[in-house]
């Protein structure tokens, strides 16, 4: 059975599945969609064309579906959605989208935002991410599964965060974070392979040096792309368990509109 305060506002038109927890002082709009089993604590803002999927947790201070912070935007009907079992920490920001790009955010599931954590307008997050405090997604930023961005790092608008990279605190990334790597200052720069983190991830051993080889060929031996690219396409016939991986690093840093960083 759902539950809503009597303090807080839920527009009627609003579609809100049976156990979903609505908490004192909270303002749902018209618009919205919330799945099952969301709680939202108190004091949480949901608006525009929304929709929050099952199982999340917002908490107090949060507006989720607000306006995006640029002023090309003028009231367009555009969009936010919000996927599953996503903690949602005290006043974070998600934005809907802007008609200068698919008019949609997204965020998908089983992820952490620490407080104050900002998703601006048209940024594609995915599953199984951290964003640790304070940290700021410009717009039409995008952010890949298992990604880790500690407290107060900023990413500036249209660059992209790979599968399983980690960006250290307070970095500034101006260009696009390859996948498995670790990277911090600012402007942000390569640290190394998040080897810890690829670990506790599953990856295999074969997997772990076949990327230490394709990260050595594309940083360490002051190589252009193109002629990296040759030397990690060869490391397939020799880490046959690893051609996904090095698949994805590949097209990654070949194909990024941004450039890499360095």
């Amino acid at each position: 059975m759902t539950q809503i305060h009597p303090s807080a506002i839920v527009a009627p038109e609003a579609e809100i599945a049976d156990d979903v927890v609505i908490g004192p002082f909270c303002l749902v709009g018209p618009k919205v969609k919330i799945g099952a089993g969301t709680v939202l604590r108190s004091h949480v803002v949901v608006e525009g064309s929304t929709v929050i999927g099952e199982r999340n947790v917002v908490y107090a201070g949060a507006s989720i579906g607000c306006h995006p912070q640029d002023k090309k935007y003028c009231g367009e009907d555009t969009r936010l959605v919000v996927g599953d079992d996503n903690v949602i920490r005290e006043n974070c920001t998600m934005s809907i989208g802007t008609t200068q790009d698919e008019g949609l955010t997204t965020v998908g599931s089983r992820n952490l935002f620490m407080a104050n954590a900002h998703v601006a307008h048209d940024c594609h997050v995915g599953n199984d991410v951290i964003l640790a405090n304070n940290v700021a997604l410009g717009g039409h930023v995008r952010v890949d599964d298992h990604a880790i961005l500690g407290g107060q790092a900023a990413v500036h608008q249209f660059c992209r965060v790979g599968a399983y990279a980690m960006v250290g605190g307070a970095s500034g990334v101006l260009q696009d974070v390859p996948p498995y790597v670790i990277s911090h200052l600012n402007p942000c720069r390569v640290a190394g392979l998040n080897i810890v983190g690829l670990r506790r991830a599953g990856f295999t051993d074969e997997q772990i040096r076949a990327l230490r080889k394709a990260y050595g060929h594309f940083y360490r031996e002051n190589l252009t792309v193109k002629e990296a690219a040759v030397k990690i396409e060869a490391l397939k016939a020799d880490f046959p368990g690893a051609v996904n991986e090095l698949d994805h690093f590949l097209t990654f840093v070949t194909t990024s509109p941004r450039g890499v960083i360095r």
